[in-house]
């Protein structure tokens, strides 16, 4: 996972609410056996428009289509972004395609967790101020900074929202690892723990070099 420590980038607003995880990665894009190659089908059923002899083509009308949001590192979206089904493609798809935080009033539970471990930074904000900052990037000038160090979004004028987020999550994500490469920066301690357990508490700690087998 990429160390997600201060990000600062162009925000695309797609002020809807309810954008669930089959709208992020619609089922008939997820045909790939791997992670990759996921950024380029996020939200296909709104990208693209049918083209000749079964092909597709990008409709410019839509924002992620035009520039500067082609490559923007920020979302503003609508309310209960990312419900649905439990789908991690959705995480994968927003972060393959450049998207680094999404600025929302509410998120779908699961997805949020997934956004997490995968580098993806979920924000919440107030409605309002969601509002407030679709309108200002709608003119594609917006540039936000996501600190997760300092934990806060910045916005040019000095305007702040604090970022929630829970100890654990934030800890893997300056780190860059997942829950069991974090868990394994405590080997040490890990392995001190069982060495004086293991003096205190021997008959627990089965010893499969002396084990016999029963005939």
């Amino acid at each position: 996972m990429e160390q997600f420590i201060r990000i600062q980038g162009i925000a695309a607003p797609l002020l809807r609410d309810n954008i669930d995880t089959d709208t992020l990665i619609p089922s008939r894009e997820m045909t790939a056996p791997g992670k990759e190659g996921y950024g380029e089908k996020l939200l296909a059923g709104w990208r693209y428009l049918p083209g000749p002899a079964g092909t597709r083509l990008e409709d410019p009308g839509f924002v992620l289509n035009q520039a500067p949001f082609r490559r923007a590192a920020i979302l503003i979206a609508g309310a209960n972004f990312g419900s649905g089904s439990s789908r991690e493609q959705a995480a994968w798809a927003l972060r393959q395609f450049g998207i680094r935080a999404v600025l929302a009033p509410s998120f779908g539970a699961i997805f949020q967790s997934n956004c997490y471990r995968n580098g993806l930074l979920p924000v919440v904000v107030p409605r309002d101020d969601v509002a407030l900052l679709a309108g200002q990037a709608a003119g594609g000038n917006l540039t936000l900074a996501v600190d997760l160090e300092l934990m806060h979004v910045e916005a040019p004028d000095g305007r702040r929202w604090p970022l929630h987020v829970p100890a654990s999550e934030r800890a893997m994500m300056l780190a860059g690892l997942d829950a069991i490469g974090l868990t394994l920066r405590l080997q040490a301690r890990i392995t001190a723990f069982q060495q004086a357990d293991r003096q205190l508490r021997p008959w627990i700690w089965q010893d499969t070099t002396t084990e016999e087998t029963l005939p």
